[in-house]
């Protein structure tokens, strides 16, 4: 188990494509009785207030309230009226933008995610946004909770070398779709899928999509 160090809030004022990039390696996780949950980021998607794919891009909204509140907040919100998806808020409070955390390499307690998520292969434990949730126990009652001192946190890991960087179109959207701000670890069998030969680009070390 990595020694817990949360990320300060200063790591979340970055620009937010260069967050996405910087959080691989790190560790989500999440606390519950038996101990801590998790394991390291693999994939990780920015979305910013001027981006059409983004949630927060026509305003706060009740739903979207926790986009808005101040940096290291979790965002925890619910697609298809089944699956939830996690977000670490970034940039100052008021401003709309996130990192959604699409796959982790599970490591810690992994009896528990078995246990949550049936007979799966352990690459697929933590594969994709609501499969990730679902496996570390992440619900909706987490959101707005510090990613500092809450029940699910975001430590500091090893970081990933821009060799070993991918970047791509993100997953799942119609619009803003030439942004190259999804983010993953190169060959990694937990990442949520594969790329396109003409979709993936190596990551340069710029960060904020650029």
């Amino acid at each position: 188990m990595p020694t817990p160090q949360p990320l300060d809030e200063s790591f979340y004022l970055q620009p937010t494509a260069a967050a996405a990039r910087a959080l691989l390696g790190c560790w989500l996780v999440v606390r519950h009785d038996a101990g801590w949950v998790g394991g390291r980021i693999v994939e990780a998607e920015a979305y910013t207030q001027d981006d059409p794919a983004s949630h927060s891009y026509r305003g706060r909204t009740e739903r979207n309230a926790a986009m808005f509140g101040p940096p290291a907040t979790a965002y925890v919100y619910l697609i298809y009226g089944v699956h939830e998806c996690f977000n670490a808020v970034c940039q100052p409070e008021g401003v709309g933008e996130a990192v959604l955390i699409r796959a982790l390499e599970p490591i810690l307690g992994l009896e528990t995610m078995f246990q949550r998520r049936g007979g799966v292969h352990w690459t697929q434990l933590c594969r994709g946004p609501g499969n990730l949730c679902r496996a570390l126990g992440i619900t909706r009652a987490l959101n707005g909770e510090s990613l500092i001192t809450g029940r699910v946190q975001i430590w500091r890991g090893e970081p990933v070398p821009d060799a070993q960087v991918g970047v791509s179109p993100r997953i799942g959207i119609s619009q803003a779709t030439e942004r190259l701000w999804r983010f993953y670890v190169r060959d990694h069998r937990c990442v949520s899928r594969g790329v396109s030969a003409s979709e993936a680009r190596p990551a340069d070390g710029r960060g904020a999509g650029q």
